[in-house]
């Protein structure tokens, strides 16, 4: 027989074993509610966040769509402006090398387009040129409320012929593309390369010269995205004026890469006689060749940036300049 000391120890350790027992499956009953209690937290979670993205999409569209309401339909790239010298002047001789340039002039703003506007000072390079032809991006023209028309004023003292064409609103007036000329500009036409609802784009296309004698002149401002740039040049490509003589095509085409769109330009237009494109673009430390001319039925003889003093404070981007030969053969078959 035990004795009762004994007795009592091995009650006391069968009711310890139990409680032990009963602490262990407490334990594991609790980690397994906090495992459901973890997983139904998540899951939640997981609910409101999407629940909260949709949310969040669904205002973000609501938002853009009232936006979009609010502001005026956009503009279809159009001709505004057309004018002559106050005084005749030499047509370009197509027999001879004729002087090309290509100049975004930044909405007269200069370097970081913060200043007020001055056509002056962009004026003062576009005299500095001398070209036969020169090809302007982001024109800004100011409402006719605004006073005289500044870019009136700068072919009145620089002697040229102008046509300007709008491509969008600005708030201080219009935005858009010009071709100023030494000769006179026998015909016009306006090409809209939008391709998008938020990227205005236009290209402007001029006769210029006589009609047994001329040149054909695509300027134009391409898109900052390479899928809607490459649907651009193709446009450009398919224009007959391209096909119809001897033609440039030249403005700020935005390839700082060799993307679609700059390679087809590259294989199906004449490129110039140097290794690389001229850097353009920032001014004050030229890295990107933004700008370019490029020719059908001619030939670039020399392309270079024009790195003034002047130039490198009355833009973001230099102007490019095109020494342009003709062949005898293509001034024949002018127009």
């Amino acid at each position: 027989m035990p004795s009762p000391k004994r007795k009592k120890a091995a009650a006391k350790s069968q009711l310890g074993g139990k409680a032990t027992g009963r602490v262990r499956r407490g334990r594991a009953r609790a980690n397994d509610l906090a495992s459901e209690a973890k997983a139904a937290v998540g899951k939640i979670a997981r609910q409101a966040g999407t629940t909260s993205a949709a949310r969040v999409r669904d205002l973000s569209n609501q938002a853009r769509k009232r936006v979009l309401a609010s502001l005026p339909p956009p503009i279809e790239p159009h001709l505004c402006l057309m004018m002559s010298p106050r005084a005749p002047v030499r047509p370009v001789a197509l027999s001879d090398s004729v002087r090309i340039a290509t100049y975004n002039v930044h909405r007269w703003q200069g370097t970081h387009g913060r200043s007020q506007p001055d056509v002056a000072r962009a004026g003062a390079v576009i005299g500095e040129l001398d070209a036969d032809v020169i090809a302007l991006q982001e024109v800004l023209r100011p409402e006719a409320s605004e006073g005289e028309d500044p870019l009136r004023l700068l072919c009145d003292e620089l002697n040229l012929y102008l046509v300007f064409a709008g491509t969008r609103r600005h708030r201080r007036g219009q935005l858009g593309n010009a071709i100023l000329s030494k000769s006179p500009i026998s015909s016009i036409a306006i090409i809209d390369i939008s391709f998008s609802r938020f990227e205005r784009r236009g290209a402007l296309v001029a006769q210029i010269g006589e009609a047994d004698a001329s040149l054909g002149v695509i300027a134009t401002h391409l898109s900052l995205v390479d899928r809607t740039r490459h649907r651009q040049v193709q446009s450009l490509l398919d224009q007959p004026q391209l096909n119809a003589g001897p033609t440039v095509l030249l403005g700020d085409m935005n390839s700082w890469r060799n993307c679609k769109g700059s390679k087809e330009l590259e294989g199906k237009l004449n490129l110039h006689h140097n290794v690389d494109w001229p850097a353009s673009f920032p001014s004050a430390r030229p890295l990107l060749a933004l700008d370019r001319i490029y020719v059908r039925k001619a030939s670039v003889v020399d392309v270079r940036n024009h790195n003034s003093k002047a130039a490198r404070k009355a833009s973001d981007h230099l102007p490019v300049i095109a020494e342009i030969q003709f062949e005898p053969t293509d001034v024949g078959a002018g127009r």
